[in-house]
Parts: C-alpha cells; sequence; structure tokens
C-alpha cells in the first residue's frame, strides 16, 4: 500500500492538524518534490491568527521549503530525481505589465505557493519547475532553508540604492527585521541601529552587527538613534508596519531620505504625517517579496557565511508536532522556527 502523503491544515493557531490527501502527479511542466525542511514564516502566524490581510483561513501552509526531486514529468529535462531544490512559491501570470517588466513579483494575480495556493508542509507536493532552485552542495538543508526568508530583506535593501557608507535604522528585530539587518550590513551600511520592545531581540541585533539596539518604546528615540548614526538616517526599514512604527521612521529619517515598508500592515488606514513627508521630501516605499536574483543572491549571502545561522534558527520540529512549531514560533524568544519531514 503506498505511504498516506500527510499535508498541515491550519483552521486557526489553535486548530492545526494533519490531513492525509492523496499523493500528486507532477503534471506537464511539473515537479513532484519530497519536503525535507520547512520553515515557519511570521505571514503564516499571522494567518493562523486571523489577522493576515490576504491569506483566508483555512490554508494549507508552507512556502519556505527545501526538498528533494521525486519525479519529474513531461517536458522537464533540468532536474533529475534526487536534486535538492528550494522553492520560490510566487506564482505569477507572465502577461500583466509588470511581469512583462521583470517584476513579476507585484504581478496584479499574483498568488504564492502556501498561502493562496496549498504549499509544501507536507511529504510531497507538485509545482511548475519554473518555481524551483539548486541547492549548491555545500549547502545544507537547514541554511538553504533560510534563502527564502533572506531574499525578501535582500530584494527590500536593494531597493535602497547604494548602501555603502550610509546609515541605517531597522525597526523591528524579528527573523525579517535581523535578516535586513545583515543584508544591509553585507551592503556596505556604515552605522546600523536597531529598535525592539525586547531586550533578548536588541541583544540578539546587536551580535548580529547592528551599531547599536534601542527600546522601541523609548523617550526620545529619535534623538537616541540620530546619536548612535551620527545623524538622522539615510535609510529606514520599517519591518513592523504599524502606525506607531511609521510615525519613527518619519522622525528617524533624514531630509531626502528613504522609508522602506518591509512588513505586513494591518488592514485599513494608518495614518502618516504628510506635511513632514512632503517637506522633507521623505520617498516612502513598499516592498514585496522578491525575485530570482534576489535568491542568487541570497544563496550566495548564506555561502559566503554572511548569514549566522545558528543565531536565526532557533528550533526545529517534525511535521506531525506543526501545532508546536506553530506556538513556538509566537514565541518572542524564537527567530526563526523549522520543520523537519520525518524520513528524509
Amino acid at each position: 500500500m503506498p505511504q498516506p502523503n500527510r499535508r498541515v491544515l491550519v483552521r486557526s493557531i489553535d486548530d492545526i492538524s494533519i490531513e492525509e490527501v492523496p499523493t500528486p502527479q507532477p503534471g506537464d511542466d511539473e515537479l513532484l518534490i519530497r519536503s525535507t525542511v520547512v520553515g515557519v514564516c511570521g505571514s503564516d502566524t499571522h494567518a493562523a491568527l486571523g489577522h493576515h490581510p490576504f491569506i483566508d483561513l483555512p490554508y494549507r501552509p508552507g512556502h519556505e521549503v527545501v526538498g528533494v526531486v521525486a519525479a519529474a514529468g513531461k517536458g522537464v529535462q533540468d532536474f533529475a530525481p534526487g536534486t535538492r531544490v528550494i522553492i520560490e512559491p510566487n506564482l505569477y501570470c507572465g502577461r500583466c505589465a509588470q511581469c512583462r517588466s521583470g517584476r513579476y513579483n507585484i504581478c496584479r494575480q499574483l498568488e504564492v505557493f502556501g498561502c493562496q495556493i496549498p504549499g509544501g508542509m507536507a511529504d510531497l507536493f507538485t509545482i511548475a519547475a519554473d518555481r524551483v532552485h539548486r541547492v549548491p552542495e555545500t549547502m545544507s538543508d537547514v541554511r538553504a532553508a533560510l534563502v527564502e526568508p533572506l531574499a525578501t530583506p535582500v530584494h527590500a535593501v536593494a531597493k535602497a540604492g547604494e548602501l555603502t557608507g550610509r546609515t541605517v535604522a531597522v525597526l523591528g528585530a524579528g527573523p525579517i527585521g535581523l535578516l535586513v539587518l545583515a543584508a544591509a550590513r553585507h551592503a556596505g551600511a556604515a552605522r546600523i541601529v536597531v529598535t525592539d520592545l525586547l531586550d533578548t531581540k536588541r541583544e540578539r541585533a546587536v551580535r548580529l552587527g547592528a551599531t547599536d539596539a534601542l527600546p522601541a518604546d523609548a523617550t526620545g528615540l529619535a534623538a537616541e538613534a540620530h546619536a548612535v548614526l551620527g545623524g538622522p538616517a539615510d535609510v529606514v526599514f520599517d519591518c513592523v508596519a504599524r502606525e506607531q512604527s511609521m510615525a519613527q521612521a518619519i522622525d528617524l529619517v533624514t531630509k531626502g531620505g528613504q522609508i522602506i515598508v518591509v512588513g505586513v500592515g494591518a488592514p485599513g488606514p494608518t495614518p502618516v504625517r504628510l506635511d513632514l513627508v512632503q517637506d522633507s521630501e521623505i520617498r516612502i516605499e513598499g516592498t514585496l517579496m522578491y525575485t530570482a536574483d534576489d535568491y542568487r543572491t541570497s544563496i550566495d549571502l548564506i555561502t559566503s557565511g554572511a548569514i549566522d545561522a545558528d543565531e536565526i534558527i532557533t528550533a526545529t520540529y517534525p511535521l506531525e508536532e506543526a501545532g508546536k512549531a506553530f506556538a513556538a514560533a509566537l514565541q518572542p524568544e524564537h527567530v526563526k522556527v523549522l520543520i523537519t519531514i520525518a524520513g528524509t
């Protein structure tokens, strides 16, 4: 008898179960992938809590996926069974103006594997062959699980342009904020200040190379940050994306500076001091996901040792304990929680 194909089903943060589904078969130009390691993303926990503006419950997660090719469908020639791969989960139309210009990360019809489409937090799944990248032979599966979460900060940092010698503020020291810190350091930022409410997260940011880390609720935060940076920040990365963090970003950034919104904002309006934005010529820009170029850069960063995986990966759980993995990912002491698939 064939072994059942297990897949995680999230109805709520308190109702995460394993469903058994038929083993899928790869169609034309598709791969059948056997999962080995899957990350739990902040968007996964937000969705499980019912707070994500673009993911409806119930859903079947798994977009930070490392796996092994189990079979290839008709028309696939570049991925033999046994090839280790990582998933690039943005599923785009290829026809809209954004896709045609190469910015398929903001496709007008974008869907995300593991968010709107059942994902890879399962024993086996299928996906188009053009949505996977090879894992370098020297990279472990656990480190490969950081490629997707790192690609979003890499994309955000690239939006800031040349960072060599410039000053940066990063709001929020969660997984994305810490990886923005790492990407900005690698891009040549001269000084970087990180803010967060928790002592442990600020301490981790300093260990990962922040010039200093300040309490996000400190009175006079802007003045303290300016003192660390030698003046207002050239670029602020808002990895929190709430009313308070946006207000802080405007106070922190220099005239003519740039604010890049990396975190997923809450639904509804967010007040912004447009008088200050206009008077200081502040540029506010959003950033969404990544492209293949960002994946390649992420792979290079991890391979080079620029990312301290031991500081980022703080817990692992087996697939059958997915509920515990989600609960752990909500705990502030954790950065990146991984799920490993038994038998791999």
